[in-house]
């Protein structure tokens, strides 16, 4: 029995809360929406790290940052370690990627049998952050506050000209895929940057957000003195007091990402319809996936960085036979997707499970229950030592070694504004977390883990950049002379080869 294709869509900084059963209806999204339809919806699915390369690696490994060793976004994927890529190449799957994955270092396939584009951001030690100076604002690759204050309309703009690529090569991918030249199931996984700011989106997509009535975030902007101290970090990792953030900034930069997730929509529609219109679409499962959230300017915070449901919750929604269509409130991981997807692909578990902490999703879609926590790590920009948090049930915990604990509670409080845990009350729930914490992590270590790796970092890049520079950017081949017509072939069966369908 043939296994079935699997179609991964991973967006880039979708805040989940947007999802809480499928997209809001307020939404212009119907490709997203039908879906949604078809699919097991997580309500409470995570990032395993608030940012783009380490959320990308747990994603692609099953592994928090700590096992992988890929704490920012400028810290080396290894290439031993395991990927779903690597899993389903080896149990006999086509790999292939269009997009985005953000990963460091030479290697940049882990175990893609094919790539067709180059990556949106530099695979290099570049973006390395310093432990040594706390507070430092490395001004050529720090986010800052410019993303909100230039966000308006364009036709065009650096993202846009990669997604509308990423797209491009996909659906031409599942045309090519259709004419099954390969008799191999296949794994495309299609990964676009938006709505990743800045936030700056075309006038049609625009247009359908000029009477939203959620222009404004939830919870206002509160004030910097009286911010949590890893939120302080992050406004001033941001250069927040070189910009005057106002009221019509605030509903512009959210409008223009309202506005980009119509445009995904539009491009993961072009490739449904090739996926449909070769028949594909009954044999193939589809995952719907970001790799962490965006603020939006809720509390006054933007882009991602934090543990808040903003920043760290991701929509994840399955299509699949072995799943049921419908709403999962337990809460989930996007490093449970490796298994997940080993899983549903009928890959031996026992063999994938020495490589990963995730958690298949399978029997949650057929009624089973999740009782683990969820896991959560930061080290990157913004923080100065490693942070973690837990969530379970309703309660989410947040700890790091230079602040002091956070305990919500998610039903009571879902915009965690009332830190409970110096709070008698809670004093039990706090032990347990505790608990828990201190036996997953030694957070002394977990410092020096990090500070070596960000130390060796800094000499290799300063070093490679001296004399002649080899740059490791994937780049995509396209050899010419094997594409459409040439004269090492009979015209009559490139003819009859690329048709799809044929005789019709």
């Amino acid at each position: 029995m043939k296994k079935p294709n699997i179609l991964i869509f991973m967006v880039d900084q979708l805040n989940g809360t947007l999802f809480p059963d499928g997209p809001v209806d307020w939404l212009h999204v119907p490709n997203i929406r039908a879906l949604a339809e078809r699919s097991t919806r997580f309500r409470n699915a995570y990032t395993a790290s608030p940012l783009c390369a380490p959320g990308r690696a747990a994603f692609m490994s099953g592994q928090l940052p700590s096992a992988t060793g890929v704490y920012d976004n400028a810290a080396e994927f290894a290439s031993s370690i395991p990927t779903y890529a690597h899993q389903l190449r080896r149990a006999g799957y086509h790999t292939c990627l269009s997009g985005k994955m953000h990963f460091v270092g030479p290697d940049q396939l882990h175990g893609f049998e094919e790539r067709l584009t180059t990556d949106i951001y530099p695979p290099d030690f570049g973006w390395t952050p310093d432990y040594r100076k706390p507070g430092e604002r490395i001004e050529w690759w720090y986010h800052n506050m410019g993303s909100v204050t230039g966000s308006g309309v364009a036709e065009i703009s650096n993202q846009m000209e990669y997604d509308d690529e990423v797209a491009y090569h996909a659906t031409r991918k599942v045309y090519d895929l259709g004419r099954r030249k390969d008799g191999r199931p296949w794994c495309l996984t299609v990964s676009f940057t938006h709505p990743h700011d800045p936030y700056v989106a075309r006038k049609k997509y625009w247009d359908l957000y000029n009477d939203c009535q959620h222009l404004e975030p939830e919870v206002p902007a509160i004030p910097y003195e009286a911010q949590d101290a890893h939120s302080k970090r992050i406004f001033d990792a941001n250069d927040w007091r070189s910009f005057d953030i106002s009221r019509e900034d605030i509903r512009r930069s959210r409008q223009a990402y309202f506005a980009n997730i119509s445009y995904l929509d539009d491009k993961i529609g072009e490739v449904m319809e090739a996926l449909r219109g070769t028949r594909q679409e009954e044999d193939t499962i589809i995952l719907f996936v970001s790799d962490h959230g965006d603020m939006l300017g809720a509390r006054g915070l933007w882009f991602k960085m934090s543990f808040y449901e903003g920043s760290a919750r991701v929509p994840v929604m399955i299509s699949a036979p072995q799943m049921q269509p419908g709403v999962v409130t337990d809460p989930v991981s996007n490093i449970d997707i490796c298994p997940t997807l080993c899983d549903l692909a009928d890959v031996s578990m026992e063999e994938v499970a020495p490589w990963t902490t995730g958690e298949s999703l399978v029997p949650l879609g057929q009624g089973g229950k999740r009782t683990s926590s969820v896991v959560m790590e930061y080290a990157a920009e913004a923080s100065y030592a490693p942070m973690v948090s837990l969530r379970q049930g309703k309660w989410k915990f947040n700890r790091c070694a230079l602040d002091p604990d956070q305990l919500f509670n998610l039903e009571a409080d879902p915009n965690e504004m009332t830190n409970l845990a110096d709070d008698p009350v809670h004093a039990d729930v706090l032990a347990e977390f505790d608990a828990e914490a201190k036996s997953r992590w030694d957070l002394a270590r977990f410092d020096a883990d990090v500070r070596q790796s960000q130390a060796r970092r800094w000499v290799v890049y300063e070093a490679l950049r001296n004399g002649s520079y080899f740059p490791w950017d994937y780049q995509p081949l396209q050899k010419a002379s094997e594409r459409y017509m040439r004269n090492h072939m009979d015209l009559n069966v490139v003819e009859e080869n690329a048709r799809y369908p044929r005789g019709e």
